[in-house]
């Protein structure tokens, strides 16, 4: 955060309408700061790494350079910019590559105003931004790659070992079941219902289950937990 501790804000929308509304929006609250605005994938990235910006709020389809491969470049220059992904309701296909390019999140076009500075705080504190209806989406994604090789035979074929393996071996059984419970959507409180333990104690698993898997956030969580084959699509 800026030295007044307010966020910091960059927004990425081909619409004019849509960039400066939430533009405008944004600058209503007097914990953020909205540091720029692009039109396309390539100023976004410009802008970033000029501004440095707490959060980006980054839309898929744009011209030149789209979200998805700006949120990779992002991510390459080392920038701590959290990315927050504007979508449709019907979810771009695109999504999933947006979270393998490091996006922490998802905002639908048509959120509410409390909605859109909560998401905001929530990505800014370093939390990610994946909601249920989200996460079965995403894990629809798995199912539909996961169905692609039609051949019997590569299906049975054992998945290689893979960097991933190593780090969740590390993993205490109780941090493992913590980390299925996240890749299946369910928040910190229904984590703490069903293990019938305090919030606060969900919350020391995943810090420490990201910790040693080296993962950024949730959203990254739910990826490792699917590609690594610990969670298989379709399995309860």
């Amino acid at each position: 955060m800026s030295a007044a501790g307010r966020i910091s804000i960059v927004v990425a929308d081909d619409h004019e309408v849509v960039r400066t509304g939430f533009a405008a929006l944004l600058s209503t609250q007097p914990d953020f700061s909205v540091v720029g605005a692009a039109a396309d994938g390539a100023e976004a990235v410009r802008i970033c790494l000029e501004r440095r910006p707490d959060v980006v709020l980054m839309d898929v389809r744009m011209p030149i350079v789209d979200g998805i491969e700006a949120t990779r470049r992002l991510g390459a220059a080392g920038l701590s910019s959290r990315v927050l992904i504007l979508t449709t309701f019907d979810l771009d296909q695109y999504v999933y590559d947006a979270i393998r390019a490091g996006a922490s999140g998802f905002l639908l076009k048509d959120v509410t105003a409390e909605h859109l500075f909560d998401a905001v705080r929530i990505i800014a504190g370093g939390d990610a931004l994946l909601a249920p209806t989200v996460t079965r989406r995403l894990i629809r994604q798995f199912v539909e790659r996961a169905a692609v090789p039609t051949d019997a035979a590569m299906r049975n074929t054992a998945r290689p070992a893979g960097p991933q393996d190593a780090a969740l071996r590390t993993l205490t059984p109780r941090e493992t079941q913590v980390l299925r419970l996240v890749a299946q959507g369910l928040s910190n409180p229904e984590i703490a219902a069903q293990l019938t333990v305090t919030e606060e104690t969900v919350k020391t698993h995943v810090s420490r289950m990201l910790a040693k898997l080296q993962l950024r956030d949730r959203t990254q969580a739910v990826v490792t937990a699917y590609e690594s084959g610990l969670v298989v699509p379709g399995s309860p």
